[in-house]
């Protein structure tokens, strides 16, 4: 017995080592990639990293919760990362890297999570390697990590909390399960769907206890938040899902709503299908086999991880978002892989064996497979790329600003490494930073009429300087008063939401010296500056 449990921790040892090795390899060789793009400063693909940052530093120092430290804004999708973030820089001081250190080591948590878990399945290295592997790089959480998000300690979360579901036996997995689940929503709002749906399952099998203490322990964590939230702002949640997520009015525009629901962002939703239509696919066929051969309860039972998980994606799919950067979906794929692979473990053991018994299954893991591949393929462009194009657009536009207008009154909407690397006073058209513009971007508004008279006399009246803003975000809709002065456009946009940044004068008066500042400014030299006569 001793021998046994002695080879069983030699081989899980040896698993986590080579998992590491190889995910952190991963890791590294992209992180030197792409310092030399962008003159030797790590820089993230994505420019809402620097949001998260730029709230941490403000409440860090200024005791301000907002991207600004003249106003509270509740800007952050994840208030837990940000509040984990503003702690870090009390202690060790403004760090631009300390969000990808933190990533580093959520990552690491997670490769051991999985490792535990699969080592308990798998009893020979090669398996759980490969088991651990697939997890991560079906989820690409090495884009996760450097992208300086908090989707990575949201995936360790969520990871722990299945492994913890599977030994509630256990006293000490009862807590880490109560305790991920308490820690989750406020990472990432959409663990709300989790929630419920994990909760229902328990009622199904009719342990009421449990899915209430789950309710509990997912939703008052959020309800403290939102109640806090609502008496600075007048709203429960963060800005961010006030104008991204889907808000149902039951009016005129209610069955507009469930087509865009049900059609638009799920059944005719092209990235469901690159995301959670075959992992679905594989769990309606393992779960119907077991319906068909047990009793139902026994089924649910035996099933309980895949229902659960499939039920999330759904809901996932039709209220929130599964694009930018294969992140907002990372988790669920996390879960769909700890959910499945137990249940074809023969597959990963002799895969030539599996296929000849079970063709169907077989199949549709080898497509998995192939969008694993897929997605490594897209996330090389973003990790090789993305760097690059903020240092060239959000990092330029923002080293600008603080040369000539740091603390200026500046219009602007892509908000992060401008706010982060300034002091400016903003008005954010897209509604993340400015309770004011929310609105007119609530539920995913499209600009308007009503919204140019407001950004033309709320400007005015309020005396802002210049605008930094995607002009096609506002389309026809930019203030007629508004002189633009230069145009900057970057080469091969692939995290940037347009390859041109428009610079105007918001107050007639400082035209000409904005064209001024535009040309004395060193700008880099992959930004092609226009400037407008």
């Amino acid at each position: 017995m001793n021998v046994n449990m002695a080879s069983s921790q030699i081989i899980s040892l040896k698993s986590l080592w080579i998992s590491l090795s190889i995910f952190f390899a991963v890791c590294i060789i992209y992180y030197m990639l792409s310092i030399p793009k962008t003159d030797g400063h790590y820089i993230y693909p994505i420019d809402d990293a620097y949001i998260h940052l730029a709230m941490a530093k403000n409440f860090a120092l200024y005791e301000m919760w907002g991207v600004t430290r003249y106003k509270f804004s509740s800007t952050s999708s994840s208030p837990l990362f940000t509040l984990l973030l503003s702690f870090l820089i009390k202690i060790f001081g403004n760090n631009n890297q300390i969000p990808l250190y933190l990533n580093v080591a959520f990552g690491a948590g997670t490769v051991y999570v999985l490792n535990l878990y699969f080592s308990s399945i798998f009893y020979k290295v090669k398996s759980i390697v490969l088991s651990v592997l697939f997890t991560l790089f079906i989820s690409v959480l090495h884009v996760q990590v450097l992208s300086g998000m908090e989707h990575v300690f949201h995936v360790f979360l969520f990871a722990l909390n299945i492994f913890c579901l599977t030994r509630l036996e256990n006293k000490k997995a009862v807590f880490g399960f109560y305790f991920s689940l308490a820690l989750m929503g406020l990472v990432r709002f959409e663990s709300m769907f989790y929630f419920a749906v994990l909760a229902s399952a328990f009622i199904i099998l009719k342990k009421w206890e449990r899915s209430f203490y789950i309710l509990l322990a997912g939703f008052i964590p959020i309800a403290v938040f939102c109640c806090i939230n609502y008496q600075q702002d007048g709203y429960f949640f963060p800005n961010s899902v006030v104008v991204k997520g889907t808000k149902l009015a039951f009016d005129s525009r209610f069955p507009h709503q469930l087509k865009h629901i049900f059609l638009d962002n799920f059944l005719l939703n092209v990235s469901f299908y690159k995301i959670g239509f075959f992992p679905i696919l594989i769990c309606t066929i393992l779960i119907y086999r077991d319906f068909k051969k047990k009793k139902f309860n026994d089924a649910v039972q035996d099933n309980f991880i895949l229902m659960v998980i499939s039920l999330v994606m759904v809901c996932h799919a039709m209220f929130a978002d599964l694009k930018g950067l294969f992140r907002y979906e990372a988790y669920l794929l996390t879960g769909f892989s700890m959910a499945v692979i137990p249940k074809v473990n023969g597959f990963i053991e002799d895969s030539r064996c599996y296929f000849k018994k079970e063709k169907a299954i077989s199949f549709l893991i080898i497509i998995n497979v192939v969008l694993l591949f897929y997605k490594c393929f897209s996330a090389h462009f973003m990790l090789s790329e993305g760097g690059k194009n903020i240092y060239e657009q959000q990092i330029q536009s923002a080293k600008f600003l603080r040369t000539y207008y740091n603390e200026s009154k500046v219009v602007a909407n892509d908000i992060g490494a401008i706010t982060y690397f300034t002091d400016i006073h903003l008005l954010d058209t897209a509604g993340l930073a400015s309770l004011e513009t929310i609105p007119f971007n609530e539920n995913k508004r499209k600009p308007d009429l009503a919204f140019e008279h407001f950004l033309t006399g709320y400007a005015l009246n309020n005396r802002y300087d210049i605008a930094v803003i995607y002009d096609a975000w506002l389309t026809v809709y930019i203030p007629k008063n508004w002189k633009k002065a230069a145009v900057l456009k970057i080469k091969n946009p692939v995290t940037v939401a347009e390859d041109e940044v428009s610079v105007y004068a918001v107050d007639p008066a400082g035209e000409t010296e904005l064209k001024q500042n535009v040309r004395k400014f060193r700008w880099n030299k992959n930004v092609h500056v226009t400037i407008v006569d």
